[in-house]
C-alpha cells in the first residue's frame, strides 16, 4: 500500500508494523508527531491499542521505561528532540553498556536552523560517544524501511540503535510504500546474561570491552547496508559525500545523476572501506554535505590520504550553521543559481506571540507591574509558550536556558543577593525538570518567588497531556513548601489587582513562595469545546 506520510508518520507506522509494544516520549518539535500518530491510530485500530503509548514526564524517564520494556524482551521506541537527548543522556549512554534484549530504537529529531530550539546540536555525536549504531534516512521511504531494520539489528546485536532525523525530514511529506508483513508483538523473555544489566564496575568493565569489540561488527553492518553506497561518476577528480537528507538535496540539482562520484551515507559508524572506495577512484577533492555539525567531514579527513582536499561546513564551501537546502548544495557544486522572485514588500514579518486570550498574558501583565516596583528585579524564565514573554509587548523575562533552569537560576541569583528573584515556569516544564530545583530552594530556604504558570497542558507543542495536571499544589507541599505560601490565582484581567497583591505579598515573604496562575490554554479550550459539540 502507498501512503502520503510525514517523515514522523512514516517512522510511527513502521514501528507499529515492526511489532512494538511501547513508545515512550516527551513532546518536543520536531518529534512530537511520531507519538501523536500512534495515539490517533489507537482510536481506530484494536491491534495498535495494545501498544503502551502515553507521554512521559521527561526524556530520561522515557528512555529508562523503554529500556525496561526491552529488558522484558519486547520492542520499544523512544522519541525526543535533540535537546531531549541531553536529558536522556545518562540512561542512553549506559544503555550501550547494558545492551538491549527486545529491540530498542531511540529516535532523535534534530533541529538545524533552530526553528523551535535553543541550539543546533547534532545527535549523531551521541551515537558516536556512546558507541551505538546510528541510522539516518535520506527520504521518508528510507525512514519507514529503516525502522524495521533498526529493530532487527538491535535484537540481533543486543544493542540500542539511534535513528537520527532532522526537521525537514520529520515535517515533509512523501509517498511511502508500506509492508504487508506486519509483525506481532513479542512475548516476554529475559536477557540471556542478566549480569550485564547490573552496572557494577566488575560487570561494566567486561561490557565495555565487549562493546569496543562489537564496533567492528557495527561498521561491517553499515558497510553491507545497501543504503550506504558509492555511486561512480564520469568526473573522477571530485566526489561528494552526502549524509541523510543531503542526498535528496544533491539529487534535486542532478535529477539525471551527478557527474561525479557520490558516497551516500545513511548509517553509522562510517565504513572505512567505503570511504576508501573514493580514494581508489583517484579523486583529489571531496565535498561533504551533512546536516548539523561537520562530524563526517572531520572523520573522513582521518580516513583518506592527506593529499585529498576535504571541503564542507568547516571550509566554508557550505554554510557553517543552519539547514542545508537544495540552493546551498547547488552553490557548493558551483551551479548557476535558480531564478527566484524578489521578496514582496507587502508581506510584513510576523514574529510569534502569545495567543489572544492566553493566561500567560495576564500573568506577565501583573508580574511586570509588581517587578517594576523594585529596583533591578530579575525574572528567570524557562522553555515553553511563556518564553514569548521575552518579546514585545511584555519584555518580561531576563533568561531562558534549558528545561527547569528558571528555578535553579533564580535560586542561584538569590544566593548571590538578588532581590526580588522570580522564576517563571510552566506546569509541564515544572514536572519535567523543575521539581528538583524547587527541592534545592526548600532545603536552603531560598528567598525566591516561583510562578508556575499552569495552562493545564503542554501548550508549546500542541496541547499534549501535562504530567502535573491536578497535582501541582500537592507536589509543592510534598517537596516542603509551606502550604500558606502556595497561592493559586486565576489569570484574568478582572482579577489583576488580586494577582498583583498576591505576588507582592510573596515577594515580601522571606523564603520559598509558589504562585500558581491557573487557566486552561485557550487553544485546548477551543478544541475541547469543539469536541463537546460533536
Amino acid at each position: 500500500m502507498k501512503l502520503l506520510l510525514l517523515g514522523d508518520e512514516a517512522i510511527a507506522l513502521a514501528a507499529i508494523h515492526s511489532g512494538i509494544s511501547g513508545v515512550y516520549a516527551y513532546p518536543g518539535t520536531p518529534s512530537t508527531e511520531i507519538t501523536e500518530y500512534i495515539q490517533n491510530r489507537q482510536k481506530a485500530d484494536p491491534e495498535s491499542a495494545r501498544i503502551f503509548c502515553r507521554w512521559c514526564t521527561n526524556e530520561k524517564t522515557a528512555m529508562e521505561a523503554a529500556l525496561g520494556m526491552s529488558y522484558m524482551g519486547k520492542r520499544a521506541m523512544v522519541c525526543m528532540k535533540h535537546v531531549g537527548m541531553n536529558v536522556a543522556a545518562d540512561a542512553f549512554v549506559n544503555s550501550a553498556m547494558t545492551g538491549a534484549n527486545g529491540g530498542l530504537v531511540v529516535v532523535a529529531a534534530d533541529d538545524p536552523s533552530m526553528h523551535s530550539s535553543q541550539n543546533e546540536q547534532d545527535s549523531r555525536f551521541y551515537g558516536k560517544f556512546a558507541m551505538i549504531p546510528v541510522f539516518e534516512p535520506s527520504s521518508q521511504q528510507e525512514a519507514y524501511d529503516m525502522v524495521r531494520d533498526a529493530f532487527d539489528f538491535s535484537e540481533k546485536n543486543r544493542i540500542p540503535v539511534l535513528l537520527r532525523i532532522t526537521t525537514r525530514m520529520a515535517h515533509s511529506r512523501a509517498e511511502v510504500e508500506t509492508r504487508s508483513d506486519i509483525l506481532a508483538q513479542k512475548s516476554l523473555s529475559y536477557p540471556e546474561n542478566p549480569r550485564q544489566w547490573v552496572l557494577l564496575p566488575a560487570n561494566s568493565k567486561v561490557r565495555n570491552e565487549q562493546l569496543i569489540k562489537d564496533q567492528e561488527a557495527f561498521e561491517e553492518g553499515a558497510l553491507n547496508d545497501h543504503r550506504n553506497r558509492f555511486i561512480p561518476g564520469e568526473d573522477k577528480s571530485l566526489a561528494i559525500v552526502t549524509c541523510g537528507i543531503a542526498y535528496n538535496y544533491l539529487m534535486e540539482n542532478f535529477p539525471g545523476g551527478a557527474p561525479c562520484g557520490v558516497l551516500k551515507i545513511s548509517r553509522y559508524p562510517v565504513p572505512r572501506k567505503l570511504v576508501k572506495t573514493m580514494e581508489a577512484e583517484g579523486i583529489n577533492r571531496v565535498i561533504v554535505m551533512e546536516e548539523g555539525q561537520p562530524m563526517v567531514e572531520e572523520l573522513i579527513k582521518g580516513m583518506i590520504s592527506s593529499d585529498i582536499q576535504v571541503d564542507g561546513r568547516l571550509t566554508g564551501v557550505l554554510p557553517r550553521t543552519g539547514e542545508l537546502t537544495p540552493d546551498s548544495v547547488r552553490a557548493a557544486v558551483r551551479l548557476v543559481p535558480h531564478e527566484t522572485f524578489p521578496k514582496d514588500d507587502i508581506v510584513v514579518p510576523r514574529p510569534p506571540a502569545l495567543c489572544q486570550g492566553c493566561g500567560h498574558r495576564d500573568m506577565y501583565a501583573a508580574l511586570n507591574e509588581v517587578a517594576a516596583e523594585y529596583e533591578n528585579s530579575r525574572v528567570f524564565s524557562d522553555i515553553g509558550c511563556y518564553t514569548l514573554g521575552a518579546l514585545p509587548p511584555f519584555r518580561a523575562i531576563h533568561t531562558c536556558v534549558d528545561m527547569g533552569a528558571s528555578i535553579t537560576m533564580a535560586k542561584g541569583a538569590a544566593d548571590a543577593g538578588q532581590f526580588p528573584s522570580f522564576a517563571v515556569i510552566g506546569d509541564s516544564t515544572f514536572t519535567h525538570s523543575g521539581i528538583t530545583g524547587l527541592l534545592d530552594c526548600v532545603n536552603s530556604n531560598a528567598n525566591v518567588v516561583i510562578i508556575i504558570s499552569d495552562n493545564l497542558t503542554t501548550g508549546m507543542t500542541g496541547g499534549q497531556d501535562s504530567a502535573g495536571t491536578g497535582k501541582l499544589e500537592s507536589i509543592c507541599a510534598g517537596v516542603g513548601v509551606d502550604p500558606a505560601h502556595i497561592r493559586v490565582v486565576v489569570p484574568l484581567a478582572k482579577n489583576m489587582e488580586e494577582i498583583k497583591n498576591t505576588i507582592r505579598e510573596e515577594v515580601e515573604y522571606n523564603g520559598v513562595s509558589v504562585v500558581i496562575p491557573r487557566r486552561e490554554c485557550i487553544q485546548t479550550f477551543k478544541r475541547h469545546s469543539r469536541e463537546k459539540k460533536k
